[in-house]
């Protein structure tokens, strides 16, 4: 028999043959209904949170809000969006002698100032939409003022909507920045998830971050973890039957088969997790920007590399060695992905060693101590970035023979970065021929010699040339090889299969609670003696033959708390702390949204 250290409170899903119904009840002496009906489905085919959370303050939704909701500042069009029950109140204040407004019929009215009789006008082609609850974007009645996009028009317009309801017939007040997109969540319009990806939308700046945010928005996110949550509550239930009714209640499984049936589905969920959290490391690089390092010995010209790419000058170019001796970053969008370059110290060792082919001035140089910090701060950027530019150059010796000076500790950073590019500069010192012969002689001798980068072919490029805004080349100096490069790098990091495109919408915040989820299903797998998962065969095998080994009371629990951290991903569930969620997200909203 299955061992159970400890009773449990909760209902069971699959009833034994003799029982009608299960009822619990909770230190308050309250009756619940079974599991089943413990989460209710709502009429937007989402799940109501009614009773469960006690967060709906019947304030929240007394109170009629209204915002500007477009851009401070002049503008052909201002749109005042008003939300509550008042809306229609609001409307006859403003235009009193005219009907009332067809739902999601645009029309165009005069507005005046409530007071004045209909002798002061505010705006007098104003386009004025409704929206009726519950099918609106907050869930109750909306109103939408389109007026003229004057600094002066819109502030007599929003000074008088407070004026056209008495305070005894309801509040009328100024909307706290997200709380229309707040009403939304409570009145299950929208899930944490798709209010993540509105939040993103707003605060995109480049192509692949819109795209990104778009796809999250469609709700699929939410419905997976809501699906995902919903079987671990089912799962849950039918493991604490066992604990319950096991003793005195037939069963159509046995324990042990209803345990398998169990241990599938979650192995299956975990599998889905860590595609997502795979998908949201991805969706993080297009959020936050890709961090590239530029790294090389003094004077490759990693910051003449840098400037001609961002297109200003934002590191200092000389002649002289060690001119940048801190890290200097610069943020750029190529062809829809945020960038960040950081121009790094050039390498080299304190005892005047040089790696490079060639023999430059600075090999006998002491290093300094600032210098020296330098160096040790770009060791670490290199090692933190996601994309490593290795630079080298094309130099001329004393005697006259061309040599590419290099770094060999550079490119071994390079080698250790999952995506990396070599790059050597100053092609336009030597011939073409030259170039070829002293590219492929590094290449066999040097690059195929270094772990990791054996299959890389340097790119050659001229900083110089690139230059030259006269030239009629089609890419002068041959730096737009090297973003070609980049935005392939930029690809294979970030992109999804078409199938699975939504999964750019997944968060850190979701990310951190996936693995907290992950983190109990996988020590419900040690509870009932299961580690690995191919079918339902293995995993009958997988699990213990002697049932009184099998902690049923820790594995229902790990299942509650995995449930938990799903439900606070999407706000659906017990979450006691949706307000402090919500107040995380939130924070970035402006006012009006």
């Amino acid at each position: 028999m299955y061992r159970a250290v400890g009773r449990s409170i909760f209902a069971c899903s699959r009833w034994p043959r003799n029982i009608v119904q299960l009822r619990t009840i909770y230190p308050t002496h309250q009756y619940l209904t079974p599991a089943r009906s413990f989460i209710k489905p709502s009429p937007h085919g989402l799940i109501d949170r009614g009773g469960l959370t006690g967060l709906q303050s019947p304030q929240l939704h007394d109170d009629t809000i209204y915002a500007l909701s477009t851009a401070e500042g002049k503008a052909g069009i201002a749109v005042i969006r008003i939300s509550g029950p008042l809306c229609k109140s609001i409307y006859h204040g403003l235009c009193p002698s005219k009907p009332s407004l067809k739902t999601r019929h645009a029309t165009i009215r005069t507005l005046f100032h409530p007071e004045s009789n209909e002798s002061e006008i505010l705006d007098s082609e104003a386009l004025v939409l409704f929206f009726e609850s519950p099918k609106t974007v907050t869930g109750d009645d909306v109103l939408e003022l389109h007026v003229h996009g004057g600094s002066a028009t819109v502030k007599a317009v929003l000074s008088a909507i407070p004026k056209c309801v008495s305070v005894s017939n309801g509040s009328i007040r100024y909307a706290e920045p997200g709380e229309f997109t707040k009403r939304a969540f409570f009145n299950n319009r929208l899930d944490l998830a798709q209010i993540e990806a509105l939040s993103e939308t707003l605060s995109a700046e480049t192509e692949q971050q819109r795209r990104a945010a778009v796809r999250g928005s469609s709700g699929s996110l939410g419905r997976t973890y809501e699906g995902w949550r919903q079987k671990l509550l089912q799962a849950r239930a039918e493991m604490e039957a066992l604990i319950d009714f096991s003793e005195d209640q037939h069963f159509d499984e046995s324990p042990r088969s209803l345990v398998g049936n169990v241990t599938k589905q979650v192995s299956q969920i975990l599998q889905s997790i860590h595609v997502h959290e795979d998908a949201s490391e991805r969706s993080e690089l297009l959020r936050n920007g890709i961090k590239i390092a530029l790294v090389g010995p003094p004077n490759v010209g990693k910051s003449s590399f840098m400037n001609q790419v961002v297109g200003r000058e934002a590191s200092i170019v000389s002649g002289e060695s060690g001119t940048t001796r801190d890290i200097i970053e610069a943020n750029l969008d190529i062809r829809g992905y945020l960038c960040t370059f950081a121009d790094t110290a050039g390498f080299r060792s304190s005892n005047g060693t040089d790696h490079a082919d060639s023999h430059g001035s600075e090999g006998n140089m002491v290093i300094g101590a600032i210098e020296e910090e330098g160096i040790r701060r770009a060791r670490v950027k290199a090692t933190q970035s996601d994309v490593i530019i290795a630079l080298a150059s094309v130099e001329a010796e004393s005697l006259g023979k061309p040599q590419i000076r290099f770094d060999l500790e550079t490119l071994r950073l390079a080698a250790d970065c999952k995506e990396r590019l070599v790059v050597v500069n100053k092609k336009d010192a030597i011939s073409e021929d030259e170039l070829r012969t002293l590219l492929q002689g590094f290449t066999d001798n040097v690059l195929g010699k270094v772990r990791g980068l054996e299959d890389v072919r340097p790119i050659p490029i001229s900083c110089k040339e690139a230059q030259d805004l006269g030239s009629d080349q089609i890419d002068p100096g041959g730096l737009r090889l090297v973003i070609d490069q980049l935005v392939t790098s930029f690809t294979s990091m970030t992109s999804l299969p078409t199938t699975m495109q939504d999964l750019h919408g997944v968060t850190e915040r979701q990310r951190q609670l996936l693995v907290r989820c992950r983190g109990h299903l996988e020590r419900y797998l040690e509870s009932v003696g299961c580690t690995t998962f191919v079918d339902e065969e293995s995993v009958m095998g997988e699990i213990q033959g002697d049932d009184t080994d099998t902690d049923i009371t820790m594995a229902a629990e790990h299942l509650r708390y995995a449930a938990n951290y799903l439900g606070r991903i999407t706000g659906r569930g017990e979450v006691g702390d949706v307000e402090e969620i919500l107040g995380v997200i939130f924070e970035k909203f402006c006012v009006g949204k």
